[in-house]
């Protein structure tokens, strides 16, 4: 009897890219990083990255887009858990990022993806619309939790406010991992929670 092959999904393949492009990356840098190596990493042809994307350019918008996309769903994932504000911050400390998220597991890749995109005028677009979607979601949570008497935040300037300290707080990680601890971005929340309460 023989035995039947399943062909990888347009879905897998996107994924195989993405851990390949990150690992090439991370060895090559982004700018020497080639169609050819990325392929031949993932264990794929040219016409395989060329079916999924015209260029490298946009091979990492989508990585860029993949990445907020996990986060998003990580966040309303954690939220319908842990419906309580100081459960939810509890909850997001110990949580682990989804292993199929290349970038959660390389923040300093991700920043640098970030840079290389905000470079491309023609791209910057895309960039805002990925930040425009986080800061929603955000706002969303702040504003689920206002609802419930467990905060008194303004959503959108607060969104704007948690992303800022986040972002901060992880560049900050990457340059100095001794003088800033891993959790100092939720001893900020905690901080600032304990701050409102008075």
């Amino acid at each position: 009897m023989s035995r039947v092959r399943t062909r990888p999904t347009r879905a897998d393949t996107r994924q195989q890219l993405f851990e390949a492009a990150a690992k090439v990356f991370q060895e090559q840098g982004i700018g020497a990083a080639s169609i050819d190596a990325i392929a031949e990493a993932a264990g794929l042809t040219r016409g395989a990255f060329y079916s999924n994307f015209a260029n490298k350019d946009e091979l990492i918008v989508a990585m860029l887009e993949h990445h907020v996309d996990q986060s998003i769903q990580h966040y309303r994932d954690m939220l319908a858990a842990h419906p309580e504000p100081a459960d939810f911050v509890t909850s997001l400390r110990t949580a682990e990022r989804s292993p199929r998220d290349p970038l959660g597991r390389a923040p300093l890749l991700h920043l640098e993806l970030i840079l290389y995109v905000a470079r491309l005028e023609r791209r910057r677009p895309d960039l805002r619309e990925r930040l425009r979607t986080r800061r929603a979601l955000i706002a969303e949570i702040i504003d689920k939790f206002n609802r419930s008497g467990g905060l008194a935040i303004e959503p959108h300037w607060g969104s704007a406010m948690l992303l800022a300290l986040e972002d901060g707080f992880r560049l900050h990680r990457l340059i100095d991992p001794q003088g800033v601890p891993a959790d100092s971005f939720f001893r900020s929340v905690a901080e600032l929670q304990r701050l409102l309460k008075r």
